[in-house]
């Protein structure tokens, strides 16, 4: 791979190139992509929906949407740092090209800011209770008539992939959805590969998968664009990662480690003596002890401690990078920043303990309980309205349902997949709140 394809300003529909040298420095096209996203209805919907603790009326503690613009933050720092390092390396980019270090930032401050778009209501349980609804629930009908890799899509229903749905799905009159550039769409798919086969290596691309059956015909078109290396052979799907997604997980990886460590403490979940034990490991070596002990309450001296941890994962994040930079773009570099981090074990000392004390508390573990149950009825209410009236079989109860689904949905979709699809993609965008209160409307 090389960085002036990797970097493409490409827009679905182009016909022409978009050349960097040509860019107004005032408009960048990567800014223009954050832009869009921002001011998006997708993105509005994250502020209500489970970062952590779902429902939650708490104030200090994290929505997806205070989550994303937090992960965006910390992406564009690591950005920049890995573009002043490239610019360096390859001085073209700048001399000929027109790159500056800061697109570097922008790219992935854009793809973090994505990265959590296409979640479902309820935190990861709603992923799985879509999934489930297909696996195990009233869902299996629908398995004889769809293909093994459409199938997939619906009972491992990701995240991920809904998301480059959202992204960049067209619609009447709205052609490419939000149309970010090749660069930035590369940078967000962190599972640059279709739901099956499942985990068919080690490789951390290999892990999850990062578009429908729907999206495989322009994710192709975009991974060709930006030179990605196909790593599948026959009828499958799939390509090493897009250097800058790296940096996009790193970002993610960061947050909710550190970020998710905060609000447990915050919400007395975690207590800070232990807190503070942990948290120090991953500042010894910049901590100020007498600023530190300046700090008179809990609040101050953990904000301190985050804001110190941040920026140490952040330098070994880009050490990390440049260090492996060849391998990368060779598509030889199978694992996570963290993974190769000199802070992994402290790290997955705080994931250890949150994942204890916090993702598994009686609240979180509750309020996903009722969201698994809202989610399974919301999606057997509609996707047999929805199909009832595809078929001209629509008892007055589907009639009144349909009226209730919002306009934009309102498409005709000729295949069973689409159709199941489509609904779980109107159920992945309802907020926690919205599907709270849609589902007491279709159960009253």
């Amino acid at each position: 791979m090389t960085w002036e394809q990797l970097l493409s300003l490409k827009r679905q529909g182009d016909t022409g190139k978009r050349l960097r040298i040509e860019q107004d420095d005032t408009r960048l096209g990567f800014e223009v992509d954050y832009d869009r996203i921002i001011f998006s209805s997708a993105f509005r919907s994250l502020q209500d929906k489970t970062q952590v603790i779902p429902l939650s009326k708490t104030d200090f503690v994290h929505t997806r949407l205070t989550h994303s613009l937090e992960v965006s933050v910390v992406g564009r720092s690591i950005g920049r740092l890995v573009g002043k390092k490239i610019i360096e390396k390859y001085p073209y980019l700048k001399e000929i090209h027109g790159y500056h270090m800061n697109d570097f930032g922008a790219i992935v401050a854009a793809a973090a800011l994505a990265h959590d778009i296409g979640n479902p209501p309820f935190g990861h349980s709603g992923e799985k209770a879509i999934g489930e609804y297909f696996a195990i629930g009233k869902g299996q009908q629908y398995k004889d008539q769809l293909t093994p890799k459409q199938w997939q899509d619906l009972v491992d229903f990701e995240g991920n992939a809904n998301g480059f749905s959202v992204l960049t799905s067209s619609r009447p009159g709205i052609e490419g959805s939000l149309r970010l550039s090749y660069a930035t769409l590369g940078a967000f798919t962190k599972y640059p590969k279709e739901s099956l086969p499942k985990k068919p290596t080690k490789n951390i691309a290999d892990k999850k998968y990062g578009f429908f059956q729907s999206d495989v015909a322009f994710f192709k078109e975009v991974a060709e664009e930006l030179g990605m290396i196909s790593n599948k052979t026959g009828a499958d799907v799939g390509y090493e990662r897009h250097p800058l997604a790296f940096l996009v997980e790193a970002a993610d990886d960061i947050c909710y480690t550190i970020i998710d460590f905060e609000d447990g403490i915050n919400l007395g979940l975690v207590s800070e003596d232990y807190a503070l034990e942990y948290l120090i490991k991953l500042v010894k070596d910049t901590i100020d002890a007498a600023k530190y002990q300046t700090l008179t309450t809990k609040e101050d001296r953990i904000s301190y401690l985050r804001a110190l941890a941040i920026g140490n994962l952040i330098n070994d994040a880009v050490r990390v990078f440049i260090e492996n930079e060849e391998a990368i773009l060779q598509g030889k570099f199978h694992f996570a920043l963290t993974d190769k981090s000199k802070y992994k074990a402290q790290m997955d000392d705080i994931i250890k303990l949150s994942v204890k004390n916090i993702y598994q508390s009686r609240e979180v573990i509750e309020k996903e309980l009722s969201g698994y149950q809202i989610i399974n009825n919301l999606l057997d209410k509609f996707i047999t309205a929805y199909n009832n009236t595809y078929d001209g079989k629509a008892t007055n109860y589907d009639k009144l349902l349909m009226k209730i689904l919002p306009e934009k949905h309102h498409l005709e979709k000729e295949s069973l997949y689409e159709r199941l699809l489509h609904i779980c993609h109107f159920i992945s965008m309802l907020t926690d709140g919205k599907a709270v209160e849609l589902n007491k409307i279709v159960t009253a």
